[in-house]
């Protein structure tokens, strides 16, 4: 079970979904540094919460923390669902964590998209992942580590934020960035690639990597095929240009691993679902995992579809 926090609605103010974009924005900046200076400090504090590759580390605990005090600090009555479970947010540590200071003129400066101007605090759903690929991060592949934040209203995502805290620069660079866009506004903070026509480049998991999810990819003939951990790293290829299609046929992901890249997607005109085309849902009472999988493209998502067998999941 995975906590849900709520706290009483008070009215909020215009452009209610960018200041929201502008807050997640600096928070997953601010918990990108928590994982860097966690992973600087040697001392993981690695917990096996059962499972297959279910980790958790101190720095996924004191992220969390940050993001969602600092939400419910500034947005009374947002609904906020994070991933880890026994995260207390009464407490003086929840409290000492919260970021004052959420603006950002780069985010806020963009005319919020005319339908979605009259949305509210009250309407969003935010789901919050503030460690992916908590398995890269306790092994060092810290390339593959993001902290994500998706903002879903009436079930769907609407804006999303990811950050790499590690990313590396074309000149080996080591440093943070931060993608993050809203639909019907575009996306911010990358570069995407021309895609050449015919390439089916093919993104899924590193260490997930069962007998439903080869047959589809297989089903689907890829050009080749990228293993990395992590979805929000998957959906960074697909954004970039650098995979076709994200594709995961296995109930391994949740929804606060696919909420902000899903939103980053559709704002590039992209298309994510389950293997079988059903659109994600995102509400508040929705169940966590996505039990039919994940399908992303940029273009050609119907071809992917066509290929993936109806009995898959069955696998």
């Amino acid at each position: 079970t995975t906590l849900l926090y709520t706290i009483k609605f008070e009215e909020g103010h215009s452009m209610a979904l960018m200041r929201t974009m502008a807050a997640c924005v600096t928070l997953a900046e601010q918990a990108g540094n928590v994982l860097r200076t966690i992973m600087d400090s040697g001392n993981l504090g690695i917990v096996d919460k059962g499972g297959q590759n279910n980790l958790q580390t101190k720095a996924d605990k004191e992220a969390q923390i940050l993001i969602v005090s600092s939400l419910l600090h500034h947005f009374p009555g947002m609904k906020v669902i994070g991933e880890e479970d026994d995260v207390d947010m009464t407490t003086d540590e929840a409290k000492a964590s919260v970021v004052r200071d959420v603006t950002r003129g780069d985010v806020t400066s963009h005319t919020c998209p005319k339908e979605l101007s009259g949305l509210t605090e009250q309407d969003f759903v935010v789901w919050v992942d503030p460690l992916d690929g908590t398995k890269e991060y306790t092994e060092g592949r810290k390339q593959d580590v993001t902290v994500l934040i998706g903002i879903a209203a009436a079930g769907e995502a609407i804006g999303g934020v990811i950050h790499q805290p590690w990313y590396l620069t074309p000149e080996g660079k080591e440093c943070g960035r931060t993608l993050w866009g809203v639909v019907g506004l575009g996306g911010f903070g990358f570069n995407r690639v021309p895609v050449p026509e015919g390439r089916k480049i093919i993104t899924t998991t590193r260490s997930h990597m069962q007998q439903s999810v080869a047959d589809a990819i297989a089903a689907c003939e890829p050009t080749s095929v990228i293993n990395i951990g992590g979805s929000g790293s998957k959906c960074i290829l697909v954004i970039e240009g650098t995979a076709d299609a994200y594709l995961f046929a296995s109930p391994g992901t949740k929804k606060w691993d696919t909420c902000a890249g899903e939103a980053i997607i559709k704002a590039l005109g992209g298309t994510m679902t389950d293997v079988f085309g059903k659109q994600i849902r995102y509400d508040a009472d929705v169940t966590h995992p996505n039990k039919a999988g994940v399908l992303a493209a940029m273009r050609n998502h119907e071809f992917y579809l066509s290929k993936i067998p109806s009995n898959i999941m069955d696998r």
